[in-house]
């Protein structure tokens, strides 16, 4: 008899805290999403342009409401803003010569942080070549993410493409090897390189919160989206309108990331450590995540759900969204798992000619091994607000959106309770 009313005091317990935690799902309240989600979208913050005072004001905005939901900040810092800076690069001139032969500086491409930039072959630049049976994008991303310096020499076969080489110069970080692109057939003895850029530092912020794990403190579970978009833009304006408010692009998936970020707070019972980020930069070449990415060692990080586009209902309708990526990781059927009764379902990219995995700020992390994934409802072929001054507030769909954020919240339990770890993304697969 004592057994049995041990075993049911257990099981009444067990009832209890899943009505508290269903009890807590519930203040995922539209109300309160629409507030942060309006004033994410609203005029005031001039479209959230990256180095605009619209965007610092947005990120103030996301520090407060971290401050308010009493989260911590990110290693003990004194703020929620994760501050680095960017390089800005303008070119001015390129010369050089291959054994004595001069060449032209249109096959000339240098990516430095050094205004004032010259080697020969005695300053150790590594010589690596780009043939024209290569992927030429894969082989440069290559070279991007190691920390050497390299003279890269591109087979003319890629002339046509050489000349957006150049953008590479956009990803400028401090501190970052300097990479030299000649576009030639040849494998030079002796060389001389020189460029000259003007460059200036710009100041970028994450807005980066924690709520710190009980068991498993040291395994990472991030939940990000980005808070930047394309300001203001007179020359493209629309009947009038010239602001880019970026309603669903991305303030929804920023609102969601908040509105995560409060309710797993009040919960107070993951094991796992939550990071909530809050991406800059992510329409001029994803420098935030980008930066963001390297403050962890990836194989800490669990999983990443990275909230992009959730305001508007899916091709498949209400109670849906898709996962980029789905295949590469068990990560989307254990969400689903989760969500068995509930009405909701979790369905694979159906855009996958559009390289959404590839597209958004869960890229850096899923290139290092991570299941970071995408969860979206944005209709990639349809969109009719997407890049434009349309996209405001009054055009989302704010109850399935809400709905939408605690089916998030609801998916991701087993996963921040550390009883579920998703297969990681194999690297060698990976385009």
């Amino acid at each position: 008899m004592k057994y049995i009313k041990i075993c049911l005091l257990l099981l009444a317990v067990g009832l209890t805290g899943k009505s508290w935690s269903q009890d807590l799902l519930n203040t995922i309240s539209k109300a309160e999403t629409a507030r942060i989600e309006k004033y994410l979208a609203s005029d005031e913050l001039e479209g959230r342009k990256t180095f605009s005072k619209g965007i610092d004001k947005a990120a103030a905005f996301i520090a407060n409401e971290f401050a308010q939901a009493g989260l911590a900040t990110f290693k003990n810092s004194t703020s929620y803003l994760q501050s680095f800076s960017r390089m800005s690069t303008k070119f001015i001139s390129a010369s050089g010569n291959f054994d004595g032969n001069a060449l032209d500086q249109k096959n000339i491409i240098v990516v430095t942080p050094q205004e004032n930039f010259s080697i020969t072959e005695a300053s150790g630049y590594e010589v690596v070549k780009i043939n024209k049976e290569d992927n030429l994008g894969t082989a440069i991303r290559k070279y991007m993410e190691a920390s050497k310096n390299y003279l890269i020499l591109v087979d003319e076969s890629f002339g046509q493409n050489f000349g957006r080489l150049t953008n590479l110069k956009s990803n400028l970080m401090e501190n970052q090897k300097s990479l030299v692109f000649v576009l030639t057939t040849a494998t030079p003895t002796k060389f001389t390189i020189e460029a000259t850029h003007k460059i200036e530092n710009l100041s970028l912020a994450n807005v980066v919160a924690v709520i710190p794990g009980r068991s498993l403190a040291n395994e990472y579970v991030i939940f990000s989206g980005h808070y930047d978009h394309l300001g203001i833009n007179s020359a493209r304006a629309v009947n009038g309108d010239s602001i880019y408010n970026g309603a669903n692009d991305d303030a929804a998936g920023t609102t969601a990331m908040i509105m995560l970020s409060k309710y797993f707070k009040k919960l107070n019972n993951n094991e796992r450590t939550l990071i909530f980020a809050a991406f800059t930069a992510e329409e001029v070449g994803g420098f935030g995540a980008q930066y963001f990415s390297k403050q962890f060692d990836p194989m800490s990080v669990k999983a990443m759900f990275n909230l992009e586009m959730i305001g508007t209902e899916s091709k498949w309708g209400r109670n849906s969204a898709y996962i980029t990526g789905y295949e590469k990781t068990d990560m989307g059927a254990i969400l689903q798992k989760n969500l068995v009764g509930s009405g909701f379902t979790f369905y694979p990219d159906p855009y996958t000619d559009q390289n959404l995995f590839y597209r958004s700020d869960n890229t850096t992390l899923a290139r290092l091994g991570v299941p970071a994934h995408t969860i979206s409802t944005s209709k990639m072929d349809s969109e009719p607000n997407y890049h434009k001054p349309s996209d405001e507030f009054q055009t989302l769909d704010m109850d399935n959106m809400n709905e939408i954020i605690k089916a998030i919240a609801k998916s991701a339990q087993s996963i921040i309770a550390g009883k579920d770890t998703p297969t990681r993304v194999d690297t060698t697969q990976l385009k």
